[in-house]
């Protein structure tokens, strides 16, 4: 009886292996094939904050990649293939954006991740895109951990941080203003504002008058506001998300600070403008896209017209439909079935590309593609003007 049970927990453990192997086998594909194959839908993934107190970037990168894909496959597609656009929604938490990213490498067999928003999230999935080897295209990010060490990966569509400090640095100065401050939260995203500052001070031997830290998300200005507004400072970077930085800008006026504010892009311009309300007049914000009301210029009619016309329009749409017409090249060239790697090389043979007046530039070895920065004002009606 024992060996004949024996032999039953054999033949029961081969049956289970081969249905185990059966099942390996239809769940991971091979590196060769990984990708959008030979027919149906070409599958662009996104892992991005879609609810919580930092949604406004995601839906809105979400949207005007939505916007100009729509557009894409009402013409045909590319190559004869439609785009299909997963959105998974992260709330900004590390842990659900590197879930998501492994199911949408994986189930979904995304050909390439898009749009990713949040620098913490961000931080999270970037050493799964190596271990997954795909392509990771237009995060919505400056930061400099997706620019350096390069990688073979990441395509960055917006200016970086530093650049955008550097911009409204070099802004203050010219206008006679050194005494300046900083306000950051404790995060990847404010640690690169204050690393941004100090470089671009430093390169003018000038020093940061005083700065203050608050945790991401905290209403709880108040110590630093006090702190900062007694330094008497001529301006202040505020690296921080938009409600944060709208309490902020809101207590200092309290305590009758004359400071110009100047704010980050990735704080998030509807919900800065729409938190402060009254106190918007004046506050500056760098932009890594051209104004998006702007029907002057053909990209901003082409966006205009995709997004649903001015009152939809945004910058962070624009961003999102300005790095998905930057992946429509590249999937262009990379054939009728693309791979995760012939789409990499394909992007890196784009060289300069210009989407009516901006301009992206990539090559192997420098997938930076771009580093223009706008200044912008809030004016009346929190609407937005250069």
């Amino acid at each position: 009886m024992h060996f004949a049970f024996t032999g039953w927990v054999k033949r029961l453990a081969r049956v289970v292996g081969a249905f185990g192997y059966v099942i390996a086998a239809a769940t991971i594909t091979p590196a060769s094939a990984q990708g959008a194959g030979s027919g149906g839908d070409i599958v662009i993934g996104q892992s991005a904050a879609l609810s919580g107190p930092t949604d406004e970037i995601g839906k809105e990168m979400k949207a005007g990649a939505e916007a100009c894909f729509n557009a894409v496959n009402l013409a045909g597609g590319v190559n004869g293939r439609k785009i299909r656009l997963v959105s998974l929604d992260d709330a900004g938490d590390p842990e659900r954006a590197k879930t998501n990213m492994q199911k949408l490498a994986g189930a979904e067999n995304a050909l390439a991740l898009f749009g990713a928003t949040g620098e913490h999230t961000i931080k999270a999935m970037l050493p799964l895109v190596d271990k997954l080897k795909i392509p990771f295209v237009a995060a919505a990010s400056g930061e400099e951990n997706l620019r350096d060490p390069f990688n073979r990966y990441i395509f960055n569509i917006r200016a970086s941080y530093a650049d955008e400090t550097e911009r409204g640095i070099d802004q203050f100065v010219r206008r006679s203003a050194s005494k300046i401050a900083l306000f950051y939260q404790n995060d990847p995203f404010g640690r690169a504002g204050l690393a941004g500052v100090d470089k671009a001070m430093r390169s003018r031997k000038l020093g940061i008058l005083i700065f203050g830290s608050v945790d991401r998300n905290s209403l709880n200005v108040s110590s630093a506001a006090q702190s900062i507004n007694k330094a008497g400072p001529q301006a202040v970077v505020i690296a921080t998300g938009a409600r944060t930085a709208a309490a902020f800008i809101r207590e200092m006026k309290k305590l009758g600070s004359n400071a110009q504010f100047f704010v980050l892009s990735s704080a998030g311009a509807k919900t800065l403008a729409g938190e402060l309300g009254d106190d918007a007049r004046g506050v500056a914000v760098s932009q890594v896209v051209p104004l998006p009301t702007t029907e002057g210029e053909p990209l901003g009619r082409e966006y205009i017209k995709q997004i649903g016309g001015v009152k939809n329009a945004s910058f962070a749409s624009l961003e999102g439909y300005i790095g998905a017409r930057v992946l429509v090249e590249g999937l262009k060239k990379a054939g009728k079935s693309p791979t995760r790697e012939s789409l990499v090389d394909a992007m890196e043979r784009l060289g300069t590309i210009d989407l009516a007046g901006f301009k992206v530039k990539f090559a192997p070895g420098n997938h930076n593609g771009s580093s223009l920065v706008e200044l912008t004002v809030i004016g009346a009606q929190g609407l937005y003007r250069r």
